[in-house]
């Protein structure tokens, strides 16, 4: 892998792990749903209109149709919809452990629903992912944690990797900006209603929800995208999947950093251990997989 892939590799994993605290200034001062339904309108006018620019166009194939519903459907609305509403209780840094728990459960519902062969690694690195999560989740449980965000984070986690599972075997096609742009308006159309039925839409303005909106809507919601299909096209999907591991470790990083959330002895602990069963199981994708387990 060279300097520059490793360079866009760290670039995303920190873009995308950022985006839980940004997302947590923006809960605390205006309705989680609507303020999401909003960004992914931004998001997705701005992702179609540069698309358009590079010569892009609304023809997709009957699996890039499909991946927009899903994707768009699951992904932005359930994934990243019961995120936010969930960060109006729990920190941001124990939201972003969570989610950066896909690639063990794409890899654990993939070997329990479609008896996907795992090699010894993929399986060691399950089981330690796994249990760096218990430790995090007891300590954070003994500590009072909110169970409605921490039910909610889970149910998300679980949503995208099904998703993930589900469009596994969707083929590109091109047009990849163009059907990231049509999935986040899948997003906002599908949060709109809940957010108009559900929520008081009283917003507390200042500098920083305003600076929080517009990081969240232009850096994980099309940068990091952008720099994700740069780096897939450049080392493939399989290598570039390798610096999620880093996801839990900026997580909590930012997050404390930024927002002063405490950080305690298991909870490192915890991180690091998650860090490196994600690591194993991606690294294991890398290397065919030996009889099925």
């Amino acid at each position: 892998m060279d300097i520059r892939a490793t360079l866009m590799g760290l670039g995303f994993a920190l873009m995308w792990s950022s985006a839980f605290t940004s997302a947590r200034i923006i809960v605390a001062d205006a309705p989680p749903i609507s303020a999401l339904a909003l960004r992914f309108v931004i998001s997705g006018l701005l992702g179609i209109a540069i698309a358009a620019g590079l010569g892009q166009k609304i023809s997709l194939t009957r699996g890039q149709w499909f991946s927009v519903v899903v994707f768009g459907i699951c992904q932005n609305a359930l994934y990243l919809g019961l995120n936010f509403v969930a960060m109006q209780w729990i920190e941001a840094g124990l939201a972003s452990i969570i989610a950066s728990t896909m690639p063990l459960l794409v890899a654990a519902l993939g070997w329990i629903v479609f008896r996907d062969r795992l090699s010894p690694l993929a399986l060691a690195g399950l089981v330690t992912g796994f249990a760096g999560v218990a430790l995090i989740m007891g300590t954070r449980l003994s500590g009072g944690v909110d169970l409605t965000g921490l039910v909610l984070c889970v149910i998300a986690a679980l949503a995208l990797a099904v998703a993930t599972l589900t469009v596994r075997s969707v083929s590109g096609g091109g047009n990849l900006l163009m059907v990231v742009g049509l999935q986040m308006l899948v997003g906002a159309a599908a949060l709109a209603p809940f957010g108009l039925a559900f929520e008081t839409h009283v917003v507390t303005w200042s500098w920083q929800l305003v600076v929080a909106f517009i990081y969240t809507t232009l850096v994980p919601g099309l940068a990091a995208t952008w720099v994700w299909f740069k780096l897939v096209a450049r080392i493939g999907a399989v290598r570039a999947s390798t610096f999620h591991f880093l996801n839990p470790f900026f997580g909590v990083t930012i997050a404390a950093v930024l927002l002063g959330e405490s950080l305690g002895l298991f909870d490192v602990v915890g991180v690091a251990v998650v860090t490196l069963g994600i690591l194993a199981v991606q690294l294991a994708k890398q290397r065919p997989a030996g009889p099925a387990v």
